[in-house]
């Protein structure tokens, strides 16, 4: 027994927007249910994010039944909007996430006017559909891998004790939502992940392909929205996670297509 347990589970229905911590989640052929498959997109329906729209990190997600609720953190005035986890077949559209071009349903009309007001600009929610077929990087998986509007994997694995570690190195520590992971462990050694290739959570099987290149938004406040004028903690990031042009937190995993993970379950290194 390696004694490394789950000790996190979260989805973030909205891309870039806040997170919804699990007791138990599905897996799926895109990765945890409901994980990432909302967008919002610009005029041009291309993808927003907090890497040029910090302010994103103010709109907070509340679970409700079989959906979500979203509220602004500094504006109480602007009323909470619900947004279910599946989108109704309507209107459709292409979008645009980094090189690929998605198939997508559009949301609500009364959500594009939430969002376009909370955020000050126009904007518009999508929905990724059972139909769209967006792979994970081909050169590095079996064709057919698929991911939702994640940024590339459709799932990321970090660890309590990488934390730990670079936190032991911050004047100020940082909690885990600065990275953003679904999958979270406890009881490896400090960065012990970025070496796993295969591995058992729960008794299903997941494949770690590669590190996860860190970005600025590993530096937002995801309460306050403000980015760290001395850009930490990427700057001591790089000073130890550097792999080229680079700086690795956490691991890019694949996973079954199906099946349940719950927090507890055991987590067995196979190689």
């Amino acid at each position: 027994m390696s004694g490394i347990t789950l000790s996190g589970l979260f989805i973030y229905p909205i891309k870039s927007l806040g997170g919804l911590a699990l007791r138990e989640a599905a897996l799926t052929p895109r990765g945890l249910r409901h994980d990432r498959r909302w967008l919002l997109v610009d005029d041009d329906a291309r993808f927003l994010t907090q890497r040029e729209h910090p302010e994103m990190a103010l709109l907070s997600l509340e679970a409700a039944y079989n959906g979500f609720v979203v509220r602004h953190r500094q504006r109480p005035e602007l009323l909470p909007l619900y947004v279910p986890f599946e989108a109704t077949p309507d209107k459709t559209l292409f979008v645009r996430i980094w090189d690929d071009l998605v198939f997508a349903w559009r949301g609500a009309p009364q959500a594009d006017a939430w969002f376009s007001e909370a955020l000050g600009r126009a904007c518009r929610l999508v929905y990724m559909s059972d139909m769209a077929r967006r792979e994970v990087e081909p050169e590095k998986n079996p064709p057919g891998t698929l991911v939702s509007f994640a940024d590339s994997y459709p799932y990321l694995l970090t660890s309590e004790e990488s934390l730990a570690r670079l936190n032991d190195k911050l004047t100020e520590p940082v909690p885990m939502d600065r990275f953003r992971p679904n999958l979270v462990v406890r009881g490896a050694a400090p960065d012990a992940e970025m070496s796993w290739h295969r591995l058992r959570v729960g008794g299903h099987e997941f494949r770690s392909v590669d590190g996860c290149g860190r970005c600025v938004v590993t530096t937002i406040d995801q309460t306050t929205a403000l980015k760290n004028p001395l850009r930490e903690p990427l700057r001591t990031l790089a000073t130890y996670r550097q792999r080229g042009s680079s700086i690795k937190f956490g691991q890019n995993v694949t996973g079954p297509v199906d099946g349940h993970l719950r927090l507890g379950d055991a987590v067995e290194i196979r190689d």
